[in-house]
Parts: structure tokens; sequence; C-alpha cells
């Protein structure tokens, strides 16, 4: 077994891992927004009903959200309602709108209500205040917890073996079960240049936001 034919392999596994992470972040931040939108809601029921699904989400381990999305379907129609890889995606998005969501809420309350009353008194809008004022605000103050989530998000799509997806993680687990360990090593440096890109992109990206200073 050669290096070249397991960094191939690893490669392949890699391009599922890549798959998983960018359909779950480009559906899950916009999801987490509407979420905690309603989780805000002056609405009552609505607002309630929200934090109690974001709480339930949030205390469920991932694992077991995968599990459930894809076999108890599977137990009550008598055939799954998605695909491996459709199961997958549907409870990571769940899962990371719920953690965006809280981390959304959090930025949006954190704003003094005296930048609403400033753009009020220049005669703006409430969407004027909002995108103009408000939200350049919240993105300087929730990048970097969103940047921890994301960088979690890459950790967590190796989850998505516990239905067999041949992401990275279970491509080097096949050839484990042949007694070669360090491909399952091997991984690591993979996962090291993932996360080490997304790091020097989002410290980029704080440096960009640096005209809100205290």
């Amino acid at each position: 077994m050669g290096f070249w034919e397991v960094t191939l392999s690893l490669l392949e596994g890699l391009e599922q891992t890549c798959l998983i992470f960018a359909l779950t972040l480009v559906l899950a931040l916009p999801l987490g927004l509407v979420i905690s939108f309603a989780s805000m809601s002056k609405f009552k029921p609505l607002a309630y009903i929200t934090k109690v699904f974001v709480w339930i989400i949030r205390g469920v381990p991932l694992m077991l959200q995968v599990i459930i999305v894809f076999y108890v379907p599977g137990f009550l129609l008598g055939t799954p309602l998605f695909s491996r890889f459709a199961s997958v995606i549907a409870a990571f998005v769940i899962n990371y709108a719920c953690y965006f969501s809280e981390i959304y809420r959090g930025g949006i309350e954190s704003i003094s209500k005296g930048q609403y009353e400033a753009g009020q008194v220049l005669g703006m809008t409430k969407s004027q205040i909002f995108f103009k004022i408000v939200l350049k605000q919240v993105v300087k103050r929730i990048l970097p917890p969103i940047s921890n989530e994301v960088i979690t998000l890459v950790k967590d799509t190796a989850l998505a073996r516990v239905i067999m997806i041949v992401e990275i993680i279970q491509a080097a687990q096949n050839y484990a079960a042949y007694g070669f360990m360090w491909p399952l090593f091997y991984t690591a440096v993979f996962y090291l240049i993932f996360v080490g890109i997304l790091t020097l992109l989002f410290g980029y990206f704080e440096k960009k936001l640096d005209y809100f200073k205290a």
C-alpha cells in the first residue's frame, strides 16, 4: 500500500467532507438568521416554540440527530425519507442553524437602543437602520463565535460516517480494517490544512472590520 495511493483515497474522502461542509454552511447561515428573528418575535407563541426547538437541538448530540433523521422515517414509513447524504445535510443544517441563531440573537440584542434612536432621529426607516447601522456592528461582534462554529463544523463532518457516508475519516478507517493505522493519523494533516486556511480567512475578515473599534 503506497503513500500516494492512500493520499488519493483520502482526497476522495476529503471531497465529500468539503461538500458536507459547504452545503451546511450555505444553508445554515441564512436559516439561522430566520430562526433568530423567530426567537425574538413579539408574537410570544412563536418565540416560545422556537426557543424550545433550539434548546432541544442544542441539547441532543449531532451524531444522534443524524441517526434520527435517517432511520426514524424508515421505521415509521417503511422506507427512508432521505438518502444517506441528504440525511446528513438535513441534520447538520438544522443543528448548525440553531447554533448560529443564538449567535445572531446575541449580536443583535447587544446593540444599544441608542443606535436605533439615532437612526430614527436622522429620519431613517427601520430597514435602513438595521442594514446601514446595526448590521455592520453585529457582523463585527459575531464573527469570532461564528468562526469557532465553522471550524467545529469542519471536524463534525466526520460524524457523517455513522450512517456510512465515506468522508475522509471513513476512508482512512477502511485501511484500518486491514491493519494499516497510519492513514487514520494522516487525516490530521488534511484537517490542519483545512482549519488553517479558515483561520487565516477569518483573521483577514476581522481586520477588515476593524473600523468598529471601542
